[in-house]
Formats: C-alpha cells, sequence, structure tokens
C-alpha cells in the first residue's frame, strides 16, 4: 500500500480522490489551506475524513519547508487544484525535488488531452498552463503520470439537463449536438487515478479514459434523459458560430466556460483523433473494473428526493 498525498482535497473532484485513496487501502492525507472558523461546510468535510483515517496537514503552498517536511511522510501525490491554481503546482514540483522521495506525481489535469487539440484562446490558455505543468513534471526526474479523464460524467448532467427541476422542459444544444463526446463519472475517474498513480505499468505515462459505453453525443444523452423521465425536451440551439461570438466575452468566466463548450460539444477534441502507441487506455489497463455507463448515471438523477451529486462520505 502507499502513502497518498492529496492536493485539493476537498474540492469537487478531490473529495472523490481522497474516499478512493481510503477505499483503496492506502495510508491517505490531505493538504488543505488553514481552515478559517467560519468555513463550516470545510471544516464538516475534514472532520468527516479524519473520522476516515485521513491524516490533514494545513498550510499554504508557499511555505516551502513544510511542504518538503510532509512530502518526506508520503510517496505519491495527486494533485486535484482547480483552475486558479494550476500553476501553484510549479511550488509543490519545487518541494518535491528537493523531498526526493516521491515515487509518483499525477498533476491537476482531468479533463481534454491537452498536447492535441486547437481550442479558442479562452480555453486555450488553460490547456497551455496544463501543458506548462507537464513539461516541469517531465523534467523534473520525479515519476509522473499524467490523467486525461475528459468530460466529469454528473457534472455536465447537471449542466445540461438541470435534472433536479421538474418545471424544466428546455434544454440547450451547443453546435449540431451530433459531435461525440468522452463521458466519464467522477467516483471512477478518482478510482482509475489512485489505481493508475500506484501502477507501475503507467510511470512516466498518459492515461486516456475513453470508456467505449459512455461516447456519446449531445443528442444521444437528451434522448437518454426523455426515455427515462418520459417528457419531451425543447432544444435550444446556439450555432458554432454564436459559441464563439460567446467565447469573446469580457467576462473571463463566460469567456472559457463558451471555449471549453465548444471544445467538447461542437468540435468533438475529446474523440477525434487516435490514440498514440505510447497512450495507455484505462480501460485496457483494467478491463475487469465495472464502470458507471451513462444511463446509470442518469437513474442516480432520477432518485426522489433528490440527492447532492457530489461526493457521499455517509
Amino acid at each position: 500500500m502507499s502513502k497518498i498525498l492529496v492536493f485539493g482535497g476537498t474540492g469537487y473532484l478531490g473529495q472523490y480522490v481522497v474516499k478512493a485513496s481510503i477505499l483503496a487501502g492506502h495510508q491517505t492525507y490531505v493538504y488543505v489551506r488553514p481552515t478559517k472558523s467560519g468555513d463550516i461546510r470545510k471544516l464538516q468535510l475534514l472532520e468527516k475524513f479524519q473520522a476516515m483515517g485521513v491524516t490533514i496537514f494545513q498550510g499554504e503552498l508557499d511555505e516551502h519547508q513544510k511542504l518538503v517536511k510532509v512530502l518526506r511522510q508520503v510517496d505519491t501525490v495527486i494533485v486535484t487544484l482547480g483552475v486558479p491554481q494550476y500553476m501553484e503546482q510549479l511550488k509543490i514540483i519545487e518541494a518535491m525535488k528537493e523531498a526526493g522521495n516521491i515515487k509518483r506525481f499525477v498533476p491537476s489535469e482531468f479533463g481534454n488531452e491537452v498536447d492535441r487539440g486547437s481550442p479558442l484562446p479562452p480555453f486555450e490558455a488553460i490547456a497551455e498552463k496544463k501543458r506548462k505543468i507537464r513539461r516541469a513534471a517531465e523534467n523534473s526526474g520525479i515519476p509522473y503520470t499524467f490523467v486525461s479523464s475528459n468530460s466529469m460524467g454528473a457534472y455536465f448532467v447537471n449542466f445540461f439537463l438541470h435534472p433536479y427541476d421538474e418545471k424544466n422542459n428546455k434544454v440547450t444544444v451547443y453546435g449540431t449536438g451530433e459531435a461525440k463526446f468522452a463521458f466519464s463519472f467522477e467516483k471512477d475517474v478518482a478510482e482509475y487515478t489512485v489505481e493508475v498513480a500506484t501502477d507501475p505499468r503507467t510511470k512516466n505515462g498518459l492515461v486516456i479514459c475513453r470508456l467505449p459505453k459512455n461516447v456519446i453525443s449531445q443528442l444521444d444523452l437528451i434522448s437518454r434523459w426523455e426515455k427515462k423521465t418520459r417528457r419531451t425536451m425543447e432544444k435550444i440551439y446556439i450555432s458554432e458560430e454564436e459559441v464563439i461570438k460567446l467565447s469573446q466575452s469580457p467576462s473571463e468566466q463566460d469567456a472559457v466556460a463558451y471555449g471549453i463548450l465548444h471544445s467538447i460539444f461542437v468540435k468533438g477534441e475529446q474523440t477525434n483523433f487516435e490514440l498514440k502507441e505510447n497512450d495507455l487506455d484505462v480501460v485496457k489497463l483494467y478491463p475487469e473494473y465495472k464502470y458507471t455507463t451513462v444511463d446509470e448515471v442518469l437513474d442516480i438523477f432520477m432518485v426522489d428526493p433528490p440527492k447532492p451529486f457530489i461526493a457521499s462520505f455517509a
């Protein structure tokens, strides 16, 4: 068993990764910013982590010597920091280099394969940050694994279909709705990530999550939801030209969002390339793992009363 340290463990995907690490039997550690007394949700989550045997370290990423001290107590590092903190991973890499004992580093990616595709400028800026972290990892001498998990399933079901709004009868379709994208349930992404982080076959490799039963289109996703709910959704189409225009919004958040939507759902950049010889297909690595299908994820959203789609530690 490994000693796994998770950065961003209280975040959306990070919660799943922490739970996956615990369930896999690894000694699990979380490094978080100092918690304020008014942040009840975070405090409660950290209490749950501790009750499950997680060791909590509190500190800033600027505290180099503290980071080095913490890193010398573990052997595997998984980062799930969000977009605003991507470049902060350079501080983690420098601390790992000084610590000198890390056997595997998994940086925060968990989206499109960033060394391929040609996204619009707002999304390209994010992809470029991820590439910089990749190159820093490759040059660090620390064994690494990159994980391209593509579209987070529960997040996008909620974004597209608004399943908990029973009065909602409308759905927005970007482009023609026919481009294929790769759908991965968050729980599966986390469990795959913990597996690849400790698998000698994935050392210095790129793992791609393109699950055969979960390669679908927007129209297919909508159709499946209509069948389950016995409702007909009114489709509102936004053309590629309009999506491009919206990606030029003065709001950085909106510009990035439409850049992502264009890449994934208009251009189909998660599925329009063949895997290279050295790419690692997560399904071929773990054929025995029964990943959650699109229909099974939709079934989760059919539960009444509705439950949150974030990680549950009940």
